[in-house]
């Protein structure tokens, strides 16, 4: 579920944490908590992040990260204030965390002072209890590590971004490298051979009516060239016609002739690499190969959305559908090729209720 996003673990080791505490001051009569407030506000908050992760897997816009940053406030003032145990103040942390990625560095620092500041506007007398001055400043020191550890994850983030500009620009100059190579095979190769044909023929015409034989010999050799000659063409013209690979022409050509599968793609597949729309178009069509074998559809859809956050492929289909625990091997491949690309593979299906097929892949992150 976290897997696009940066130290998705923060978070949940937070909530258990601080969950197991709640339980445990509870049971041990510490503190005055309200625990079935302090529990439903903290599984809110996962639900809320689960939601986020779904909806948006590699970055949140910022209108709806500024809107979830306001409710996580909200729900950490409820979790603090319903805690018996005293340590949900430590959920505030993750609001500089959560900034970082969406707002940047300036934002996150000026949560985290603003953070601090409240912290200490809402602890009286403070500085008379030598304790609580201890709390504020393990308090402001966490502040500080969150605020450090979501800046390293931003960076390693835009790194494997950046390494992977790097591999598809390694994987095209080997392409053009390859084909400035085939296109040399080509000179030389044919040159050669088309250079032996005309020297054969010339022989074959001069030694027709002295040698016969050393003339048909000569054909003969002629005509071997010629054939190796086509086929070398036919293996340098094959590897200079390749071309990257494009989803919409291929999804085209996938569903060609066959009246029961309509198609819908939007927006623009430039941002997304090969890798991602290969898988798109793997999933398409194990989809569609499904849909027909196993399910006898009558009617399948496949659709395609592109947009600047993430590609979403949908093929639903009106057939007998099937029991998840019934995936088979294809399923299984298409699921592991899907989360190699970095993406997700949700299959909505039960006995004859058709089957609704999602692959949902992050476009990579700006640099």
């Amino acid at each position: 579920m976290y897997s696009s996003r940066p130290a998705p673990w923060t978070a949940p080791v937070l909530y258990g944490a601080v969950l197991t505490a709640g339980w445990y001051a509870a049971a041990s009569g510490l503190g005055d908590g309200e625990l079935p407030l302090f529990t439903v506000g903290l599984a809110l908050l996962v639900g809320i992040d689960a939601a986020e992760c779904r909806r948006y897997p590699a970055r949140t816009p910022l209108r709806p990260a500024l809107a979830l940053l306001c409710v996580r406030a909200a729900l950490f003032t409820l979790v603090a204030a319903t805690d018996g145990s005293g340590l949900s103040r430590a959920l505030f942390v993750l609001l500089p965390f959560t900034a970082y990625f969406a707002f940047g560095r300036a934002a996150a620092c000026a949560i985290a002072v603003g953070c601090l500041g409240l912290a200490v506007l809402t602890t009286p007398r403070w500085y008379a209890d030598p304790e609580r001055v201890s709390d504020l400043l393990m308090f402001a020191v966490g502040l500080v590590l969150t605020v450090t550890m979501a800046g390293v994850a931003v960076d390693e983030r835009r790194l494997r971004a950046r390494l992977e500009e790097s591999r598809e620009e390694v994987a095209l100059l080997s392409a053009a490298a390859e084909r400035n190579r085939v296109a040399r095979d080509i000179h030389d190769g044919l040159g050669h051979h088309l250079t032996a044909v005309v020297v054969q023929l010339e022989k074959a015409s001069a030694f027709r009516e002295l040698d016969p034989a050393a003339a048909d010999r000569a054909v003969g050799d002629a005509r071997r060239s010629a054939r190796q000659a086509l086929a070398d063409v036919r293996t340098s013209v094959g590897a200079l016609r390749a071309e990257p690979f494009r989803l919409r022409p291929a999804l085209d050509e996938l569903i060609a002739g066959h009246e029961d599968v309509t198609l819908r793609v939007a927006g623009e597949e430039g941002g997304y690499g090969t890798s991602a729309l290969t898988a798109l178009y793997r999933a398409a069509q194990e989809g569609i190969t499904n849909a027909r074998r196993h399910a006898a559809a009558t009617r399948i859809e496949v659709t395609v959305v592109l947009d600047r956050a993430q590609a979403r492929l949908t093929v639903s289909d009106d057939g007998r559908g099937f029991a998840h625990r019934a995936e088979g091997f294809g399923l299984r491949g298409m699921r592991e090729r899907v989360e190699a690309a970095g993406g997700r593979l949700d299959i909505d299906s039960g006995r004859g209720d058709g089957t609704r097929l999602t692959v949902t892949l992050p476009q990579r992150a700006a640099a």
